[in-house]
């Protein structure tokens, strides 16, 4: 992806489309945030579009209107609840992302005070809950109402729901409550509640949320009150709105305040006279994430004394004397509960870490990959520590560092060897497969003759754990894209005794045996008549898949999707690419001479093809697979074209094009390409500096042409 021009080298043009374009982002991302309690991005990216959107704004003043997207907080309030004005705005905080952000904070303070930078002023740093945000009003020490944060002026009444929170009390106890009191806080899910919740969801056929943040804030915005009183809110209280008469002159004395009054308050908050102490309590609350058992997604660092905040005052859409320190948003530290070991489609025995929940880039993680038994124990398989960055040996009971960038699987990247337990005990990888109990081995890579990394189940068919990760590959997106047939589904129908489904074969011909079944799947639990009904559509729908999709969901080993589509190309049919792959078990047949020469398949795929042809086993399963299903082969683009159908290869130096770019063009004209010249090869088209492919082509009789007659030939 191209780095974005910086911002000052912006022409003033490109600058307004720039401003227009992030605008729009960012107004709809709040939107979805904060009113429909549906993210469309993580908060790091977030927060990138609107950092530059201020430096934009900052370079190009003219751009900025006093209700610029920069400036606002949050989202309008929704028309499903009735609307609340906040007496006092209830305003964002500006972030810092490192160490050095938050000592220029610091330095920002003193600068504005006019003290000098020794002269220590004490801030509080307390955790940074991740639910949403609620202004309590109490009168004479009695809820009177309770609003969203809606667009900082104006927030959805949801008095009747939040009176239904058991830790927002219905009246504030104590002798120095004033008349009037806007406590304002954090609604908020703990994980083990966030659990039950989807649990529930699950049950009901209903969608589930992505994270607690989510299920709070759908749970507080319901009409239902009813459905807001059957999930566990919680609420931390820790800033207030219109108060005139304050119980104490410092941040943190009316945060004490509020703990006497019946708000619940966090323990974690702590006062600090130093960047240091901000930094190490910003530590230690990292290190403690885990533990918590809610969402926290950064530190809130606030000036302690009252006056010194009113004298700081605010800047747009944020005070000046408060910051959220946040965390990195790909990475999570949690606790390591257990390590449990995966049987794949191939065999494959992958450990999988089983994680406290923890929140990391805006998804709930549960389980990360550990890899490999070396990358388990700290060793890769000469016996040499792992490259630095990487951890040590991984014990249960271990705190490591979770991280999840984009969509790529979370993996655990770091070990706290400070916070290990005493007693835990190096993990030992099994000696037999969970699955069947056969013995796993280690191959040894014909081609560098190491050791693989990855240890696999020698039970082969006869392992249950390897039939259903196959089924479920069978039936995945890239595959056969059956709709409604998932993993759940393949688990189900493989353990069930009135309609089994051990093999790929068995799931075309489930219509047929629920008919004369007695008992019916619709009357089984999960299903019914409409959800049966769907699922035998779309099973028919895919009696006739695309070859390149049939290849890729027999799961052979070492053939992904885009083996699997030069194997589709090259053959045009099933049948011919099984009899090639029969025939290719001799290592001088003229198959594998043809099989060797296409471009982009190696050795290793060569083996996997004739190997799993070879099988009889393999054989048998095909041929009541193949009584089902009809592969149609790739759609003909060129059938016209004169090299349609014919092997081409490409050798020496081209002018016109790069070896790459002639590839994809007789591909696109229908030609089949090579990488070596065999008696089968119909054309080599040969540059300068063409060598032994030449020669080759010579001996064999193939007919050769230079790239100036590849053009001619093609038709330029």
């Amino acid at each position: 992806m191209p780095q974005p021009i910086p911002v000052s080298d912006l022409t003033a043009r490109q600058a307004k489309v720039e401003h227009k374009r992030l605008a729009a982002q960012v107004e709809a991302a709040n939107i979805a945030y904060h009113q429909n309690d549906a993210p469309v991005m993580d908060d790091a990216a977030f927060d990138a579009l609107r950092l530059r959107l201020v430096a934009i704004e900052d370079a190009h003043p003219e751009l900025k209107e006093a209700a610029s997207a920069s400036a606002k907080v949050g989202a309008k309030a929704s028309g499903k609840f009735a609307k609340i004005r906040h007496r006092v705005p209830m305003l964002s905080l500006d972030n810092a992302f490192t160490d050095e952000a938050v000592a220029e904070f610091v330095q920002r303070v003193h600068r504005f005070l006019g003290r000098k930078e020794e002269d220590p002023i004490a801030f509080t740093a307390e955790p940074k809950i991740d639910g949403l945000s609620l202004s309590l009003r109490y009168e004479n020490g009695a809820l009177v109402h309770a609003a969203t944060r809606g667009d900082g002026e104006e927030g959805e009444d949801v008095t009747v729901n939040a009176r239904t929170i058991a830790e927002i009390p219905q009246a504030l106890a104590g002798p120095d409550v004033p008349a009037v009191a806007e406590v304002r806080g954090e609604v908020y899910l703990g994980h083990a509640d966030f659990a039950g919740i989807n649990e529930r969801q699950r049950e009901k056929g209903l969608p589930e949320f992505a994270n607690p943040r989510n299920a709070a804030a759908g749970s507080l915005r319901q009409l239902d009150a009813t459905i807001t009183a059957s999930r566990p809110l919680r609420f931390f209280a820790y800033a207030w709105g219109e108060m005139p008469e304050l119980p104490a002159p410092t941040q943190s004395g009316v945060v004490e305040a509020f703990g006497r009054w019946g708000f619940r308050t966090n323990p974690l908050m702590q006062r600090c006279e130093s960047v240091e102490a901000l930094i190490a309590h910003y530590r230690l609350i990292e290190s403690q994430r885990a533990t918590l058992g809610y969402d926290i997604d950064g530190v809130v660092y606030k000036v302690d004394d009252l006056a010194l905040q009113a004298r700081l005052g605010f800047v747009s859409r944020a005070p000046r004397w408060a910051i959220a320190h946040k965390f990195p948003a790909e990475l999570a530290t949690t606790v390591l509960e257990a390590i449990e070991i995966q049987v794949g489609r191939t065999g494959a025995l992958s450990p999988v870490a089983r994680l406290r929940p923890v929140t990391v880039g805006g998804v709930v993680v549960t389980n990360a990959t550990l890899h490999n038994e070396d990358y388990i124990r700290g060793y890769d398989s000469k016996g040499e520590r792992i490259r630095d960055g990487e951890p040590p040996d991984i014990r249960v009971g271990d705190t490591v560092t979770v991280k999840r960038a984009g969509d790529v699987i979370p993996r655990v990247a770091a070990v706290d060897l400070s916070q290990r337990p005493v007693g835990a005990k190096p993990y030992v990888f099994p000696t037999l497969c969970p699955a069947c109990g056969s013995h796993p081995t280690r191959e040894i890579n014909p081609r560098s003759g190491k050791e693989d990394a990855v240890r696999r189940c020698t039970g082969g068919l006869i392992c249950p754990a390897q039939a259903v990760e196959r089924l479920k590959h069978f039936v995945s997106r890239d595959a056969l894209d059956i709709d409604g047939l998932g993993d759940k589904q393949i688990e189900f129908f493989h353990g069930d005794p009135d309609l089994p489904v051990k093999e790929p074969a068995d799931i075309f011909t489930l219509a047929a045996r629920d008919a004369a079944n007695l008992k019916k799947l619709k009357d089984k639990e999960g299903f019914g008549a409409q959800s049966v009904t769907k699922l035998f559509a779309a099973i028919e729908e895919r009696r006739t898949p695309p070859l390149n999709r049939f290849i890729f969901g027999l799961g052979i080993r070492h053939i992904g999707e885009t083996n699997a589509r030069l194997l589709a190309r090259h053959y045009g049919s099933f049948d011919a690419l099984r009899a090639a792959g029969l025939a290719a078990a001799d290592p001088v047949s003229p198959e594998r001479q043809e099989l060797d020469a296409i471009d982009g398949v190696g050795p290793t795929v060569v083996e996997a093809l004739t190997d799993f042809f070879g099988e009889p086993h393999n054989e048998e399963l095909l041929d009541r697979l193949l009584a089902q299903v009809t592969p149609q082969p790739l759609e003909a683009v060129a059938s016209a074209s004169p090299v349609a159908g014919k092997i081409v290869v490409f050798t020496g130096a081209l002018e016109r094009m790069t070896r790459d770019e002639a590839k994809a063009m007789a591909e696109r004209l229908g030609a089949k390409v090579a990488g070596s010249v065999s008696s089968k090869t119909d054309l080599l088209v040969a540059g300068p500096g063409a060598g032994s492919k030449l020669k080759d082509a010579q001996k064999h009789g193939v007919q050769v042409i230079d790239e100036a007659g590849w053009f001619d030939l093609v038709g330029g």
